[in-house]
């Protein structure tokens, strides 16, 4: 039976990618439907996920409409054009930069004409800088504080629960998936065939008049309160980066405070915990005849998890920016980032669902592998953290459907996380979705690079992003194994 059933697993997802964009999340729903008529029980819907996406994009529409987004195009463009020799290095830096500062790589699609532009005005073949800066843009939502998928890998879920925090992990992934992609640029430097002139698509095209001519670069006009949209967005961001810090156990600046009920803890069962919360917590002692003194300990809990609080911050900066910028909210769901986030999230709900439908009905097996070959073999976590990213769309939903199986499959505990090194360092690979050319910034690329040096090919991975995309992961994923064990 699981054979039929990883049929359609995989036929739901191949029939997605080949009707394309949001269909990619309606075919999900059609593939658990199919699970279910073969006796699966219906996974859980990933909507913390889809929430947080839901809000960031909320965020960064309202920051585009009010001119934000086009601000952060001018200072990088301005970065680009000043130092176009340097593109290989400077396109994938930009759109790195973004990612982690958005927290979604949604925001690499206003980069790319700009690259080429650039690219091709130093006779550089697009392809190269536009392959990097896409494979950049999908690895640093890995390090991005405001990301979906981090905020998940923080949670008591995943690498929360297990005893470390939120600004340890940062300090880990943000040097490790910048620097993976800066290795990658730089072997893409030396070997990768970068001469424009000698490019034969491009000298058809070019012969054809189907190339445009590189025009003069003119100064964006930005709007009013462009400059202090981006001021708010950053402001919510520092903010949601201090709370999800204050908030982990290691720092604890913010503790529990919301008392939603109350522990017995008797004298004579547990008398170092009673006399602790005797004497520091001034808690009042109820004698009884049966079973002696005892103290009622109040359960507390945080007022707002690290999940609630980037999705109601997000909302916070959404109507700072509605408000003090004066930005027209009839226009904000026609804005490109809206329309993609929120496609974004239809996915998400479709293929992610779908992943944890096939997922949650076979976690003994999956422990059974993650037993015999993580630990004796770690880098074997990222191997597959890279296939269930490909065809789960999502560097969320994976972390989300794999993370807590192998967590259990491992007997992981805040007391016993000597393996979550393994964790930290494989988390990267998530980032496989460049592998299938259907991400909406990989056909951007491919369709705005009028030299025609960005193809997709007709075995569907023999496409220009294949390589500096295994090449970024895979070096990452490497770096992550040197820094995780030292910072753990």
């Amino acid at each position: 039976m699981i054979f039929a059933e990883i049929i359609v697993l995989l036929g739901a997802i191949y029939l997605g990618v080949r009707l394309g964009g949001i269909a990619i999340g309606y075919a999900g729903g059609l593939g658990v439907v199919a699970l279910t008529l073969l006796g699966l029980k219906a996974g859980n819907i990933p909507w913390d996920v889809i929430l947080i996406i839901m809000s960031v994009i909320a965020a960064i529409t309202a920051m585009q409409e009010a001119g934000g987004l086009d601000y952060l195009v001018k200072l990088a463009s301005n970065v680009l054009r000043r130092h176009p020799k340097h593109i290989n290095f400077l396109a994938p830096t930009v759109t790195w930069l973004l990612t982690v500062f958005a927290g979604t790589g949604h925001t690499a699609f206003s980069m790319i004409p700009v690259i080429t532009e650039v690219a091709k005005g130093e006779n550089i073949r697009p392809c190269v800088p536009l392959s990097i800066a896409v494979v950049a843009s999908q690895i640093a939502i890995t390090a991005s504080p405001v990301s979906a998928a981090v905020v998940f890998m923080a949670s008591d879920l995943a690498l929360g629960g297990l005893g470390i925090d939120y600004p340890t992990l940062l300090l880990i992934w943000i040097p490790t998936t910048y620097l993976g992609c800066m290795i990658t640029a730089f072997i893409m430097n030396i070997f990768c065939k970068m001469d424009l002139s000698k490019d034969p698509e491009y000298i058809r095209r070019l012969e054809a008049g189907e190339v445009s001519k590189t025009v003069k670069h003119e100064e964006m006009q930005l709007k009013p309160h462009a400059k202090r949209s981006v001021l708010i967005f950053l402001i919510g961001v520092l903010a949601v980066v201090f709370y999800a810090s204050a908030i982990s156990n290691n720092v604890g600046l913010i503790k529990p405070s919301v008392v939603t009920g109350y522990e017995t803890v008797y004298e004579n069962e547990k008398p170092e915990l009673f006399a602790q919360l005797r004497d520091q917590q001034k808690l009042e002692v109820i004698e009884t005849l049966d079973k002696g003194a005892y103290v009622n300990k109040p359960i507390k809990v945080l007022a707002l998890t690290r999940d609630n609080a980037i999705i109601s911050f997000m909302m916070m900066i959404a109507t700072f920016i509605v408000i003090l910028c004066k930005v027209d909210v009839g226009k904000l769901s026609s804005t490109s980032t809206f329309r993609s986030g929120m496609t974004a999230c239809v996915c998400v709900l479709g293929v992610a669902w779908l992943g944890d439908t096939f997922v949650s009905n076979h976690t003994a097996e999956i422990k059974n592998i993650a037993v015999d070959f993580v630990k004796s073999y770690p880098p074997v976590l990222a191997v597959a953290l890279f296939l269930a990213s490909m065809l789960l769309y999502s560097q969320a939903a994976t972390a989300k459907a794999l993370i807590p199986t192998v967590i259990a499959a491992l007997g992981m505990t805040a007391a016993n996380n000597g393996d979550a090194y393994i964790l930290v360092a494989s988390f990267a690979a998530v980032s496989a979705l460049f592998v299938l050319p259907t991400y909406p910034t990989l056909l951007g690329a491919v369709q705005m690079d009028d030299t025609g040096s960005t193809q997709i090919g007709k075995y569907v991975f023999n496409h220009p992003f294949f390589i500096p995309g295994i090449l970024a992961i895979a070096i990452t994923v490497a770096l992550g194994f040197v820094f995780a064990p030292m910072m753990l």
